[in-house]
């Protein structure tokens, strides 16, 4: 199969569709890859690592696209993008469609692209491992972006996460017991804050009170939510629905209940956001105020850690883009169901994937 490896093209995002590593890997099964120029660059990979595993080297994005049966990418396309897939080809991605423009969804019908969805890729046992690594690193920056944006420099309350003796430390309040939510409670925990987790699934809350974290589990209610809201100096937002927009758990009203410049952070804006009042910022301006909140709301927070998340990424991938390249993309949905789940369009048709407001 041919398969290819553009340079991601959205604002600070540094990651690659494939390392050097999982390149060879492909190229002992026979595929050919072409690697666009310095695809790589960002992630710490250039342009001979990518040589010395196997692939040939295209000097635009276009070649990159037009010479693909499978195109390998990090972040969504962008209408440019999509314009650059060849008809009937496919296209891997962590592609977050149930929070994208109907015109991009039509364009891909248009010319029948097997859009898979790396985020819905899906095991028997509920586990989403492509997602996961992407989600650690998510949830592990949140305690980062936190501490520094509750500094009254950037606009926060002025308070130390873990406190110090005599001053207690922040109250954190996090959305959603997953694996993004783990991963914020156990960094939070581990900066010394105070940390309230919510989850609408008990046996979330059960795992993640046996992780050995010093954490307080509610169930996620309504009621639950407004009380944590108003107390919290820290909200995270990690909730996700695999092939469909986040839910909007925190009203306007509600965000207008908290305490002046306490910070949310809504790790889930790449599937919409959980919280009204979050739209989408990026690196360059990464947090704005409204209703005298600090929103950190950057879709693609893994971005700029982008060797440590390509690696990750590689590690769980690999196995599942095999598969798709080996058997191709109708005798890979076949055989394992995990791709299956992942698939959003598919010969011009709609496929696991509901649409905003649809």
């Amino acid at each position: 199969m041919n398969i290819g490896i553009p340079k991601e093209r959205r604002p600070f995002e540094y990651r690659v569709g494939l390392s050097p590593a999982g390149v060879e890997i492909l190229c002992q099964n026979g595929h050919t890859l072409f690697v666009e120029h310095e695809a790589g660059l960002g992630a710490g990979f250039p342009d001979e690592e990518y040589e010395h595993a196997g692939a040939r080297i295209v000097y635009s994005t276009e070649e990159a696209y037009g010479r693909a049966d499978l195109l390998l990418k990090v972040a969504r396309p962008t209408d440019d993008e999509i314009g650059f897939l060849q008809p009937g080809s496919a296209l891997a991605g962590i592609l977050s469609l149930p929070s994208t423009r109907k015109s991009k969804i039509e364009a891909l019908l248009h010319n029948k692209i097997t859009a898979i969805a790396y985020e819905q890729i899906r095991e028997a046992d509920g586990s989403l491992p492509v997602l996961r690594p992407f989600s650690q690193i998510g949830g592990a920056m949140a305690a980062e972006v936190a501490a520094r944006l509750l500094h009254s420099d950037q606009g926060g309350r002025g308070i130390l996460l873990g406190g110090i003796p005599g001053v207690p430390p922040a109250e954190v309040v996090i959305l959603g017991a997953g694996t993004a939510g783990t991963y914020a409670a156990r960094a939070f925990t581990g900066m010394g804050a105070h940390v309230t987790v919510l989850d609408r699934d008990i046996n979330a809350l059960q795992r993640i009170s046996q992780c050995g974290m010093n954490v307080i589990t509610m169930l996620s209610t309504d009621r639950n939510i407004q009380r944590c809201c108003e107390f919290a100096n820290v909200l995270v937002g990690a909730v996700l629905v695999p092939g469909e927009r986040a839910p909007v758990l925190v009203s306007r009203a509600t965000v207008q209940k908290m305490k002046p410049r306490s910070v949310i952070i809504d790790i889930s804006i790449d599937e919409g956001g959980c919280v009204e009042t979050s739209r989408p910022t990026t690196h360059d301006r990464p947090s704005y105020i409204e209703e005298n909140v600090v929103h950190y709301c950057v879709p693609n927070m893994p971005g700029i850690v982008a060797r440590t998340a390509t690696h990750g990424f590689v590690n769980v991938a690999t196995p599942y883009i095999q598969q798709i390249a080996n058997l191709g993309v109708e005798k890979a949905m076949a055989a394992n169901p995990a791709i299956e789940a992942a698939i959003n369009t598919y010969q011009g048709e709609i496929r696991h994937l509901t649409l905003w407001g649809a």
